[in-house]
């Protein structure tokens, strides 16, 4: 197999008939990634209603977390900033913590607070979000592990997985200098916030929504003013409380939209990428709205993965779905600046923009030029090549490119 095997030369068409080829021997009987049952009606019925409350825990979880932030006091703030200032560190924080938490919309729902809050300007911030996206890749690359008893199988979903990474590294390298030099994405992000309708006190009082979270987050802190009277150890509570909700929150959402909406996915996804190249933007398409749908970009692309690994698509048919995610799980930021207030709101508009800028700019850089489309498939189909050859190096790879990285990183910080 050669290094462009399964990659779609530029200009050319493919049929459908590229969807499912696959020689005798090469499909596996495994199923991961499909579900058969689907939820009963009044199951149905109920789950949407659940998914909005989970909703709004999320939003009391990043007004709370600004709320908790301001009660830290100059000196912790300063602390903080001294430490994301330099955009290494900065992108290193972003990487680990959403391989930690496994989810890149946490991380960036954190951000959104941290923002909202005042305390974390908007150029400190975007390496944070950039460090996000590489993060979240971790999961559908350790989820190609899995086949790693099956070489043929693996070859297929390791390429598949890490064509993801590749994307995100590569916009990552083109962005991150470009922002240092020019502040791309801060000026233009503040370019389109200036068009929204303006966010103030007035209006977030009228709001029956900002009313609704205003009394929780009060709720909180009434709670954690039982508990003790220490100003700094009571926002440490609310921020600890913060996060929980958060991550808690976010997580049911997945599961809940998860079971409404993987049962469904693997046929929407065929019948998407069944139409050949020319209907790659609407690959692009289902893969954003599957990943808004779910809220998690890895459940996505860890879905594409066993489905590679069969051989029931191909790497040019995964990429556009992954791009598509990559563009999907933005909206969880956007959400997530609806919790914010007065002049907050538009600093949390702002990064939330950033997010969706950036996702963008990657996708007009290295998936609209027919040239530069190809980079991330050649680079995952080259080393997927060298972790058949020898299964050790995958394991190597993740270790180096999500933990490896961070430390060469910090090194160049100090």
């Amino acid at each position: 197999m050669g290094p462009t095997d399964g990659i779609l030369q530029p200009g050319s068409d493919a049929s459908s008939d590229g969807v499912a080829a696959v020689e005798d021997g090469d499909r596996s009987d495994d199923t991961a990634g499909q579900v058969k049952s689907t939820p009963s009606g009044a199951s149905a019925f109920f789950r949407p209603f659940l998914a909005l409350l989970l909703l709004f825990l999320f939003l009391v979880g990043v007004q709370a977390l600004s709320t908790g932030i301001k009660g830290l006091g100059s000196g912790v703030i300063d602390g903080l900033l001294a430490t994301v200032q330099n955009p290494f560190m900065g992108l290193v924080t972003g990487i680990l913590t959403t391989t930690l938490v496994q989810s890149s919309s946490v991380t960036t729902s954190l951000v959104v607070g941290l923002t909202a809050s005042g305390v974390l300007p908007i150029q400190y911030a975007i390496p944070i979000v950039m460090g996000a996206n590489i993060g979240t890749t971790v999961t559908n690359t350790v989820a190609a592990l899995a086949q790693v008893g099956r070489r043929t199988e693996f070859r297929r979903a390791f390429a598949a997985a890490t064509c993801h990474d590749f994307f995100n590294y590569l916009t990552v390298l083109a962005l991150l200098p470009l922002e240092l030099a020019t502040g791309f994405l801060e000026k233009s992000s503040a370019a389109l916030v200036a068009f929204l309708p303006a966010t103030s006190n007035t209006v977030s009082y009228n709001s029956p929504l900002k009313g609704a979270l205003k009394a929780c987050v009060h709720a909180l802190e009434s709670t954690v003013a039982i508990i003790t009277t220490d100003e700094f150890i009571s926002a440490i509570l609310l921020i600890v409380l913060a996060i929980a909700l958060i991550f808690l929150s976010l997580m049911f959402i997945v599961r809940v939209m998860k079971s409404l909406v993987l049962s469904r996915m693997e046929g929407f996804i065929r019948r998407a990428l069944g139409r050949g190249f020319k209907g790659s933007l609407l690959s692009v398409v289902s893969g954003a709205l599957l990943t808004v749908l779910v809220q998690s970009s890895s459940i996505t692309t860890s879905v594409m993965v066993p489905l590679a690994g069969a051989g029931v698509v191909r790497l040019w048919q995964v990429f556009p779905v992954t791009v598509g995610a990559n563009l999907g799980t933005t909206v969880t930021a956007l959400i997530a600046s609806m919790a914010a207030t007065g002049p907050a709101g538009d600093l949390a508009k702002q990064i939330a923009i950033v997010h969706l800028l950036f996702n963008l700019s990657g996708t007009l850089l290295f998936y609209i030029p027919p040239v530069t489309r190809r980079w991330p498939m050649v680079a995952a189909q080259w080393l997927a090549g060298v972790a058949v050859r020898s299964r050790r190096w995958a394991l190597v790879y993740v270790v180096a490119a999500f933990y490896g990285v961070p430390a060469l990183l910090v090194f160049l910080g100090r």
